[in-house]
């Protein structure tokens, strides 16, 4: 709807704003009092953007870092790329538009790992690599469905972390990285291995994921 795509679109501009300001005043109403100044906004027309508050905006960011990836995904054959390549590929397309905007991502998981705000990053976490998998064509329905995303969450997370430090020409450093997890958990037999083994000592790690699954299907 016109209504819709034009609300989506005033929140963009804010969350475009706002990103200025959040390597220095965080995911906080600071920041966003900034970057609606800079639209002409005042806080209460902001907040009424994001009635849901910060939690709103953390989640509408990470939203729209995956929209612009699917969207940049779908312009590549994957047809002939191997699953590692098209998964290194997904995710590279999920990072690389935000190379200036590290500082703010970077603050923004700071937000996240608020122990309040643990059950969003999850969400969050889960959303991204089941995009990933859905749209380099995987099916799967059974218990790989939930290895696939467990995985993929590991592999998603850690690369982020070393992306936020890369300092390398084009953060290479860091797409090399990404290539040495990758290569790591496809060895799909070993893997399942491992997560066995790790099952026998640790709660089962999929009960969140099935969870957060019904709830993003309710």
């Amino acid at each position: 709807m016109a209504e819709d795509r034009e609300l989506d679109g005033r929140r963009r501009a804010l969350l475009e704003r706002m990103l200025r300001h959040a390597p220095f005043d965080g995911w906080s109403l600071k920041a966003l009092e900034a970057g609606a100044r800079d639209l002409g906004l005042d806080l209460g027309e902001a907040t009424l953007l994001f009635p849901g508050g910060l939690t709103e905006l953390v989640a509408f960011h990470h939203a729209e870092a995956d929209r612009v990836m699917l969207e940049a995904l779908v312009r590549h054959d994957l047809a002939g790329l191997r699953v590692r390549d098209r998964v290194a590929l997904a995710l590279r397309l999920r990072l690389e538009p935000h190379a200036r905007e590290r500082e703010a991502i970077r603050r923004a998981l700071a937000f996240l790992a608020q122990p309040q705000h643990a059950p969003l990053a999850a969400r969050l976490l889960y959303r991204t690599v089941d995009a990933v998998w859905h749209a380099i064509g995987d099916r799967s329905t059974d218990f790989n469905f939930y290895t696939k995303r467990a995985l993929l969450a590991g592999v998603y997370s850690t690369t982020v972390l070393y992306w936020l430090d890369d300092k390398s020409e084009g953060q290479a450093e860091s797409w090399g990285f990404l290539d040495r997890r990758i290569a790591d958990v496809m060895r799909v037999p070993q893997g399942l291995a491992r997560l066995g083994k790790l099952g026998e000592r640790f709660p089962d790690p999929f009960k969140l994921l099935r969870a957060l699954r019904r709830r993003g299907a309710a």
